[in-house]
């Protein structure tokens, strides 16, 4: 994956789903906790901080919300 790309991606949305080939659940990734390099991701969570390289995501996609997701349509 391209770190421009990425980083555009996240600032456009707001927040993005990231498949890292090293976990097997998606990373979400916000635009307020997370920093992109050219080489590596680091993201700040609630209790330590999560660094993977930029190769090692393998597929993104916006992350929504809807009223359906909620059980209020």
């Amino acid at each position: 994956m391209d770190a421009t790309d990425l980083r555009a991606e996240l600032e456009q949305n707001g927040e993005l789903m990231a498949a890292v080939s090293e976990f097997e659940q998606p990373i979400e990734l916000h635009l307020h906790d997370t920093e992109i390099t050219d080489e590596t991701v680091t993201l700040q969570l609630t209790d330590g901080v999560l660094t993977f390289d930029v190769d090692e995501i393998v597929g993104t996609w916006q992350h929504t919300h809807s009223l359906a997701d909620l059980g209020l349509e």
